[in-house]
């Protein structure tokens, strides 16, 4: 594994999470103190939100989440709220620190059946944590719908309640929360959807977990990020006074014939826009002269007739990084070509019809990656994700994106960005980084394709293939949100140069 990204970034699963708090415990500070810490954070987040005197629920469960909920609604009380508490649950049945912390309530302890949420201002769910791993079911199911029927601004505990903290996933009903106060750091629920729609606002709250105890080498050791510039803008290509277009990196994309000859131009621009010094359209011959008349003028263009062709073309030529698959075809000389740029050593970006051809051909072609010298990286949506493993173990239905993305990495041997509103890049070793960036204006024609280009331009730079994913998803996204609505995929790559520039101030 590389050098140890900023633990800032770190995002822990709910086992992590609860090492965390057991090591701050055990090197002195009592859980309690850690509960208090929490439930204030609680309610200064309700505080932004309303007056004394205004009407606040707090629904609180049967564990240390609502134990949380007791503290809030206490100080809360104290600051002036009117605060109605709801316990799904028994109070003899608390234990532990939320048991002590229901012991400074002195208000009445209402039973959930009869709470009518929409007869408050806010409502704070403090009743499951993120490790529930069981639908909310009952009464509870029907107090969660009623939650969320009102209308009412909700302020969440750790996470929504129904929403599991290391998957994102919900099982059955789920809180909706305008905002969401979590701990020390992020779970990957807090980024993957659908928690992430229905976490609202992440507020992260300092509790008194020392990242010096929790993070030491025999300790944690994060393996999830949230991606951002901190976590790979040392790797990003810095190029000294006297550089030339070969120094830079070159590039190569593999392209079809005359239905598609956009596709393989978005991906050769995008990687000029990201700083590759040269990029080559590959096409068949028959799709020349339609490369040769469209710009812009710094594309160049060469043609090959068949797969022994392309290779000839990859090896006449310096090649720091290929992209292969816009609207590359779907036939047998294409998947040719796919076979040719597994076998080549250069770092390789597989999307589109190259990630359909590698489906058709497994195991074959899942081989040829897994031997595979230079990097690879793969950059599939769902649908081509589902077409690429979903027969193969450990793809299951019901199993989160990022456990999905991270196996996948470990049987191809390759990075794997698994796109979406939430995508997830992993590499084989277990890293992975979980993005945030991006529009659903991006959801267009072309988009996909400059994210492959973009990724290419990093590779022939001489970023390693995680870093330069991460980077390339981040900058994409980047891009989406400066735009906006009304994008098409051709306005991606010219929003690059501004934010490379922003980057280095």
């Amino acid at each position: 594994m590389t050098a140890a990204p900023p633990a800032a970034l770190a995002l822990l699963s709910v086992a992590e999470m609860a090492a965390a708090d057991a090591m701050t415990i055990a090197a002195g500070t009592p859980g309690i103190v850690l509960m208090e810490k929490a439930g204030r954070a609680v309610a200064d987040a309700v505080t932004r939100r309303v007056r004394p005197g205004q009407r606040v629920l707090a629904l609180c469960g049967p564990g240390n989440n609502g134990g949380d909920g007791f503290v809030a609604a206490r100080l809360l009380a104290e600051r002036g709220c009117r605060v109605t508490l709801a316990l799904a649950g028994e109070r003899v049945a608390l234990r532990g620190d939320a048991a002590l912390a229901a012991e400074s309530w002195t208000g009445a302890i209402d039973a959930i059946g009869g709470i009518d949420p929409a007869r408050h201002d806010i409502v704070i769910d403090a009743l499951f944590g993120a490790g529930l791993g069981r639908p909310i079911s009952g009464e509870v199911a029907t107090l969660v719908e009623r939650v969320n029927a009102a209308r009412r601004a909700v302020i969440a505990v750790d996470v929504p309640s129904g929403v599991h903290g290391d998957t994102g996933l919900t099982e059955g009903p789920a809180i909706r929360a305008d905002e969401t106060v979590t701990f020390f750091r992020l779970k990957p629920g807090h980024l993957l959807h659908p928690g992430r729609a229905l976490c609202g606002v992440v507020t992260l709250a300092d509790i008194g977990i020392r990242p010096e105890i929790v993070f030491a080498p025999d300790k944690i050791v994060p393996s999830a990020f949230r991606n951002s510039p901190a976590l790979w803008r040392t790797r990003l290509p810095d190029h000294a006074a006297g550089v030339h277009k070969y120094t830079r990196g070159a590039v190569a994309v593999a392209a079809g014939g005359l239905s598609g000859v956009g596709a393989p131009r978005l991906g050769a621009r995008a990687a000029l826009r990201i700083g590759a010094g040269l990029a080559t359209i590959i096409c068949r011959p028959e799709a020349l002269a339609a490369h040769a008349g469209r710009g812009p003028d710094a594309l160049m263009q060469a043609a090959a007739a068949d797969a022994p062709a392309f290779e000839t073309a990859l090896s006449a030529r310096k090649l720091d990084a290929l992209l292969i698959g816009p609207a590359l075809g779907l036939d047998a000389e294409a998947r040719s070509w796919v076979a040719v740029a597994l076998h080549s050593a250069a770092p390789c970006v597989l999307d589109a019809d190259a990630l359909s051809h590698i489906g058709a051909q497994r195991p074959g072609f899942t081989d040829l990656l897994r031997q595979r010298t230079g990097p690879a990286v793969l950059t599939p949506h769902e649908g081509e994700f589902k077409r690429l493993f979903a027969e193969a173990a450990g793809f299951e239905p019901g199993r989160g994106k990022l456990e999905r993305a991270r196996q996948a990495a470990r049987q191809t041997g390759a990075v794997v960005v698994l796109k979406g509103p939430d995508t997830v890049i992993a590499a084989p070793d277990g890293r992975a980084a979980i993005n945030d960036t991006g529009s659903p204006a991006m959801a267009t024609a072309g988009s996909g394709d400059v994210l492959g280009g973009i990724v290419a331009g990093l590779l022939a730079q001489k970023m390693p293939a995680f870093e330069a994913a991460c980077a390339a998803v981040w900058f994409h996204g980047r891009a989406g949100e400066e735009i906006g609505m009304g994008l098409i995929a051709d306005d991606l790559p010219e929003a690059l140069p501004r934010l490379l520039a922003d980057l280095d101030d």
